[in-house]
């Protein structure tokens, strides 16, 4: 009786597990399409990307929106920018983050919840409200047509959320364990390094997908802030070298593109199970 029991049971979740499989799935293609639309209209010929009836295939595949990417003069030079602007981004963050967010959770000191409240206010803030704002202070600070224009302003939107998600994780440590550590006589410092970073670790690492991504696609900041001196510029300014008054090179657009988004996706598959671990403790 308890088998047949069981067995209607699984029946009848049956259908509704399939639809949200289903829905899932649809979901899944629906945000992969403009991707797989890119890509595919980067490996196009010129004739079938400008074409009026277009095809989701191509008949005769072709490199040469490739070859006209990389035979872009100092695409490599962007291409460095870009990484080290992103790289820069994530280092920093995740180590400033750590040491904020271990501040606010272990110690308890005046205007603490205050402090909390503004990282969360500063992520309502439009980016692009603050732009001439920063181009005034970037001037000031004699960082215009420089790196540190782009990594600054993008560790400064980064820090907020990065410190924020990283809380839950150092007060999900127990206190206990911080005790036993100190009986065993060990510093605050090497508990701080030896032990507590290895445990929110998957933390940083969702924190710091954010951030890469924050600074890798970056075109507003790179665009203000970059004015004069182009060996400054990163990947998305290479961009405009297709956008032509007279006729868009759009295979060109979409091979650079699709450029751009292989590092973002290396990085993803790297780190995607430390990701899912940071997201579900971030959740907890």
């Amino acid at each position: 009786m308890r088998s047949l029991t069981t067995l209607s049971a699984v029946r009848i979740r049956r259908p509704g597990r399939l639809m949200a499989e289903g829905a899932a799935l649809l979901v899944a293609a629906v945000v992969a399409f403009p991707l797989y639309w890119m890509a595919l209209s980067a490996f196009k010929p010129a004739g079938e990307v400008q074409s009026s009836h277009p095809r989701p295939w191509t008949v005769s595949p072709s490199l040469d929106s490739f070859r006209r990417v990389f035979a872009q003069q100092d695409f490599g030079r962007y291409f460095l920018n870009s990484l080290i602007v992103a790289g820069s981004v994530v280092l920093l963050s995740a180590l400033i983050a750590f040491l904020a967010a271990t501040a606010v959770t272990r110690f308890r000191f005046r205007f603490r919840t205050t402090l909390l409240i503004m990282f969360l206010v500063a992520q309502m803030v439009p980016v692009e409200a603050l732009t001439i704002p920063l181009f005034f202070l970037m001037r000031d600070l004699g960082q215009l047509n420089t790196l540190g224009s782009l990594i600054l302003p993008h560790l400064a939107f980064s820090l907020p959320f990065a410190i924020w998600m990283l809380r839950g994780f150092v007060k999900g440590v127990p206190v206990a364990l911080e005790e036993a550590a100190a009986l065993d006589g060990a510093s605050r410092t090497r508990f701080l390094w030896q032990i507590l970073f290895p445990l929110v670790f998957p933390g940083l690492v969702a924190t710091s997908v954010f951030s890469f991504i924050s600074g890798w696609n970056d075109f507003l900041f790179a665009r203000s802030f970059i004015i004069s001196d182009t060996s400054q510029s990163t990947l998305p300014m290479a961009l405009l070298v297709f956008f032509k008054p007279d006729e868009n090179d759009w295979g060109g657009i979409m091979a650079a593109s699709t450029v751009m988004t292989v590092p973002v996706l290396v990085f993803f598959v790297l780190v995607q199970r430390r990701l899912v671990a940071g997201m579900g403790g971030a959740l907890k």
